[in-house]
């Protein structure tokens, strides 16, 4: 057989030969660094044959992106194995790899309770099994006999997933005493698995059905070196440093309470900062022809049974009921726009027309589900629509998103673009969808911007393109949407008088760029750790009188720059200066200003900055004039002290 190269070359190998063959022909560096085999697209094990059908082969080995979801695949196998060894009687279910690691649900007999106190001896039980190099090994059986094994073995998960799968044969991987379920592939043994780590313990209901069983889901990551694991760990810390509900807390932003799940309740610093990016929003859209309106939160069945969410998105809606009418609180504001837009009369003249709401939105998201202001079930949207005819689609497209570029910008976020395709559940005819699709990748192409298709992830409404913006963290976020739909205004029957004065139909483009402000505000704390940029921060100077006999004249200072349209407060506790400043700084406020006797005399203040310290003494003016300039200039980041001042 002949096998080709990703490099076009080929090799001759004998009928039958595998992948290890494929890497000892070309060469012992590359055999000792094998660890799959790819075949196209299609990764398998370094033991399977390879396929004789021209497709091209390579060697995956530590360097390529494929190995790292190998690697914690084996490494929730070995969990498994060793879990197995110190409780026997547990009953496994399954254990996946996934974004950044892996886990594995276990249901652990009566009256054991595994928690991360247990995990040093769980991890050295896993690494017997790396040490004892065990091989993965591959066995194709029959349903039936692997039924009945599992069966033997009081396994009743696998039972179910082998009946639910209904296929003649299934796969099984054996490494040491312990035989799974999988289908694969895995590295050629564990002692491949070089750095691993246990990380937290969950609970997850068999399936995610809460009528079912619930299990304890233990995460682990995996990484092909140490310096590589600890590097994760690392900004796995920074990461729990900077939680944004641990610092929302802190800094006195918001509180949750179990009156209301997954509301956030806002507190003032938090509105002031949930008021600024509003503010932020509403200035973006004013200049780009967007004029705001407000719809009702409770709309008739009718409504969603129209736009298509009583039939796709009734299980993730708040219902009720008024005078024997079936009513829905709004997860959208899009049916809304659509039927606002019904309510007049529009010709060809005043298209396009651009609709702005900051509308409050609620959806009845499942309990285990909540995560802080990332996940929640009332949330505010920075949700806009565009009614347009067909002609003016590419410019209003092109609108949209340089709003969501500029947005992204004051923040110093740079996007990666990515047009998402239509779902297999979907509303509107595949003419609609072909058109939607087309008019979407013409605006990307057209201008320039570079994008990724991600295949099926389309709204059950139209096609839509998706900005992704990565953190400080390295995390990537979606954030903003621009959708193009014809299938809303078909279904509420929007229309038109044309040039011709026939009735026409709309298109209807759906945008948002923030999303929900409260998983941006979630995102930006995290981000900035809970540092603001001056324009953003909630306080943004505090005046610290350096004894209580200096108050006056704070309360003085305090008022000059509030009247500059600053947000600014005084600290006229009787506690030390030195003490005053370290809880300043703790609250992450941007500038402090230390006034005492020589300021008040010459009408000044020692300006100092957050977690950079002292900038020397200035006049009021001077200092007023800098921030305010700052704060026009919505820096992204701390500037440098500037030696002028």
């Amino acid at each position: 057989m002949r096998v080709t190269l990703p490099d076009g070359s080929e090799r001759e190998l004998p009928d039958g030969a595998t992948g290890a063959d494929l890497a000892a022909e070309v060469g012992p560096g590359l055999a000792r660094a094998a660890l799959a085999v790819k075949v196209g697209s299609d990764v398998r094990d370094l033991a399977a044959p390879l396929p004789d059908d021209g497709h091209p082969v390579a060697v995956v080995t530590a360097r390529d992106p494929e190995s790292l979801e190998l690697l914690r695949h084996d490494t929730a196998h070995v969990l498994a194995a060793a879990i197995l060894d110190l409780y026997p009687g547990t009953k496994i279910s399954i254990g996946p790899p996934i974004e950044d690691g892996f886990y594995y649900d276990f249901e652990f007999p009566e009256g054991v309770k595994v928690s991360d106190a247990d995990f040093p001896a769980i991890e050295a039980a896993m690494k017997r099994h790396v040490k004892a190099d065990e091989p993965f090994v591959r066995e194709d059986v029959s349903s039936a006999a692997a039924r009945e094994r599992f069966l033997a073995e009081d396994q009743p998960y696998k039972v179910e997933l082998i009946d639910d799968l209904g296929e003649e044969t299934v796969s099984l991987y054996t490494n040491g005493p312990f035989t799974d379920l999988c289908r694969g592939p895995h590295a050629p043994s564990t002692k491949r698995i070089k750095a691993f780590k246990l990380l937290s313990t969950a609970g997850a209901y068999w399936r995610g059905d809460s009528d079912r069983t619930m299990l304890t889901r233990i995460y682990g990551t995996a990484f092909h070196s140490k310096e590589d694991l600890a590097a994760h760990l690392e900004r796995l810390e920074q990461a729990r440093l900077r939680d944004h509900r641990k610092l929302g807390a802190e800094l006195d932003l918001f509180r949750f309470s179990d009156v209301s799940p997954g509301s956030a309740f806002w507190l003032p610093r938090g509105t002031t900062l949930y008021n600024t990016l509003v503010g932020l929003s509403r200035e973006m859209g004013a200049e780009r022809g967007f004029t705001e309106v407000h719809t009702p939160q409770l709309y008739d069945a009718e409504l969603w049974k129209t736009s298509g969410h009583w039939g796709k998105y009734r299980e993730n809606m708040f219902v009720t009921e008024s005078e024997d009418r079936p009513m829905g609180i709004k997860p959208m504001n899009c049916p809304g726009h659509a039927h606002l837009y019904s309510l007049q009369r529009f010709s060809h003249r005043d298209l396009p027309v651009r609709y702005a709401e900051p509308g409050q939105l609620h959806r009845d998201e499942p309990s285990g589900t909540l995560h802080g202001l990332l996940r929640v079930r009332r949330f505010v949207q920075d949700d806009a629509h565009i009614f347009c005819t067909d002609e003016q689609i590419p410019d209003e497209i092109a609108l949209a998103l340089d709003q969501c570029f500029a947005t992204y910008e004051v923040f110093g976020f740079e996007p990666e673009v990515e047009l998402s395709t239509r779902p297999e559940q979907r509303i509107g005819t595949d003419a609609m969808w072909d058109e939607a699709e087309g008019a979407l990748e013409r605006a990307l192409t057209s201008r320039g911007i570079s994008h990724r298709v991600n295949e099926g992830d389309g709204a059950f409404y139209g096609p839509k393109i998706d900005l992704h913006v990565t953190d400080s963290l390295g995390r990537s976020w979606q954030l903003g949407t621009v959708q193009l739909d014809y299938s809303m205004p078909e279904r509420f029957d929007l229309r038109y008088t044309g040039a011709d004065n026939a009735e026409h139909r709309p298109a209807m483009i759906h945008t948002a760029r923030m999303g929900s402000f409260e998983r941006f505000i979630g995102i930006l704390i995290e981000h900035y750790a809970g540092e603001f940029p001056l324009w953003l921060a909630p306080d943004q100077v505090v005046v610290l009188p350096v004894a209580d006999r200096f108050n006056p004249y704070g309360a003085e200072v305090v008022d000059r720059l509030r009247a500059a349209g600053l947000r600014a407060s005084l600290d006229a506790r009787s506690e030390s200066v030195g003490r005053k400043i370290r809880e300043t700084e703790l609250r992450k406020v941007p500038y402090m200003l230390v006034v005492g006797e020589r300021e008040a005399e010459t009408d000044a203040a020692a300006l100092r900055r957050h977690g950079e310290g002292d900038l020397g003494t200035f006049s009021v003016g001077e200092v007023t004039d800098r921030l305010l300039a700052e704060v026009a200039a919505r820096e992204t980041r701390w500037p440098q002290a500037d030696p002028a001042l």
